[in-house]
């Protein structure tokens, strides 16, 4: 009976269709393959809008400067490197914290953004304002006197002329600019080498976290150090490299509204040359993707001290032979090997 039993099963088995095979690696590749492809179609979405909508910020806030580069012979250009002047000024805002009413504006802040060819890094080199140098069509003046003369390109011709390489792109931001950009970033943090007051604001020897308001001080200040201008010049590169921390922490990156309210308050206050525009920008940051803020080098440009200028004013004298090889170093895209030779 048993086996009968059987027999009639396994011929039953045997005329019953057969299961479909299931692939569950296949329906869940083919399922993740339709959602990535979703989603990536939404990101892209998503980063062209976020990107025109930043590109639209930067154009409607920026001024472009008219005529910002010298007529005449020029320096040539660096092959692949590029030199971009930054120059921080009262020009846009009429602000006049000295109250000493300078002609034709002030440039307090002047540095050289040196980015080498291979993008494994960017230098910045500070330009005293009170730098003893050959103004064209001037003679010997301070550095800052060129913007009060001749604005942007008068300045542009001076440092071309004095560190004889080309400048390629040159903006010029107001100082009330970055009390808003730091604002925007929500603080940065800044090394002060000593503890001060200022305008207000108290700050102490080593790290400081700064708001808007106590970060335009911290730039300002010179008459609270022995040496003046030369620790405000430090302080101005602590700042610069605050920024960068700031613009390349997690929680800028991955925040399109901290991204968007940075470019706005960047560029509220922002003139540049008819070159530097978004899409420039976009490139070069994407040529220093792999740049982190440990591969930024701030540094001064070499000075002999402070002097009396013959009509009585209160200089500082450049380093006529550290320049000229910081000058070839330039040219020669070789920065690094010059700063290993001059420490500071």
């Amino acid at each position: 009976m048993s086996e009968r039993r059987a027999a009639r099963q396994a011929a039953e088995a045997a005329a019953a269709p057969a299961p479909k095979r299931r692939r569950p690696f296949l329906v869940a590749l083919i399922a993740t393959l339709g959602s990535l492809v979703g989603i990536a179609a939404v990101v892209a979405v998503v980063a062209s809008v976020f990107v025109g909508g930043l590109a639209r910020s930067y154009d409607a806030g920026k001024d472009v400067i008219t005529d910002p580069f010298p007529t005449g012979s020029r320096p040539a250009s660096s092959k692949g490197a590029q030199n971009i002047l930054l120059i921080g000024s009262d020009s846009r805002s009429n602000h006049d914290p000295d109250g000493d009413r300078a002609a034709g504006g002030r440039s307090d802040t002047l540095m050289l953004a040196h980015v080498p060819a291979d993008r494994k890094g960017v230098y910045i080199m500070s330009i005293m304002r009170d730098s003893w140098v050959d103004v064209p069509g001037h003679g010997m003046a301070k550095m800052n006197a060129a913007y009060a003369w001749g604005g942007v390109p008068l300045t542009v011709q001076t440092v071309e002329q004095l560190l004889d390489v080309r400048i390629d792109h040159v903006a010029e931001i107001d100082f009330e600019g970055f009390k808003d950009m730091t604002d925007a970033l929500g603080g940065v943090t800044v090394h002060s080498p000593e503890a001060f007051e200022a305008r207000g604001h108290t700050y102490t020897a080593g790290t400081n976290r700064l708001d808007g308001d106590a970060a335009l001080a911290f730039v300002r200040e010179r008459y609270s150090f022995a040496d003046a201008d030369y620790t405000r010049v430090k302080n101005q590169q602590t700042f610069m490299r605050g920024i960068l921390d700031g613009v390349l922490s997690q929680g800028t990156i991955t925040n399109p509204g901290r991204i968007q309210d940075f470019v706005t308050a960047t560029s509220k206050y922002l003139s540049v040359d008819e070159g530097l525009t978004f899409q420039t920008l976009v490139g070069l940051g994407w040529s220093l993707r792999d740049v982190r803020p440990s591969d930024l080098t701030t540094f001064t440009m070499p000075t002999a001290g402070t002097g009396t200028s013959p009509d009585g004013q209160s200089i500082v004298n450049v380093n006529t032979l550290a320049v000229q090889s910081l000058s070839q170093a330039l040219r020669s895209d070789d920065v690094p090997k010059w700063l290993q030779d001059n420490p500071q």
